[in-house]
């Protein structure tokens, strides 16, 4: 198996819902968020030029990142609770059409935290 990452970053604003009313995260707030996408491939099934996909054929993700994530509240995009867990998700769940070789979706809301969502197999 051959897997490629790229990572992309975008900043939003979000509020989390079924929390305890003091928890921080129930305020508005805002992330400078990374997202990792993974794909991999069996080798058998890399192209000619040896890549799981071309990095280049993640441009149309990239727009979608700028058009859609960056500076906007996600409670508005979304339709669940936006937490890293759910978003990680949710943009799988987008692009998993688009990108069959699409494994795992990670985010990161700080240095160091990440949540990553990779389906069963």
């Amino acid at each position: 198996m051959l897997s490629i990452t790229k990572e992309f970053h975008f900043s939003a604003s979000h509020q989390l819902a079924h929390l305890p009313s003091d928890h921080p995260c129930t305020r508005l707030h805002g992330h400078n968020y990374v997202l990792v996408v993974e794909l991999s491939c069996a080798e058998e099934n890399v192209n000619r030029a040896g890549f799981v996909r071309d990095y280049r054929d993640l441009d149309t993700l990239k727009k979608w990142i700028d058009d859609v994530l960056d500076h906007r509240h996600l409670n508005d995009v979304m339709d669940d609770n936006p937490s890293a867990e759910n978003l990680a998700r949710w943009v799988h769940g987008k692009w998993s059409g688009e990108y069959p070789e699409l494994t795992a979706v990670r985010v990161s809301e700080t240095p160091k935290t990440w949540a990553t969502y990779r389906p069963a197999v």
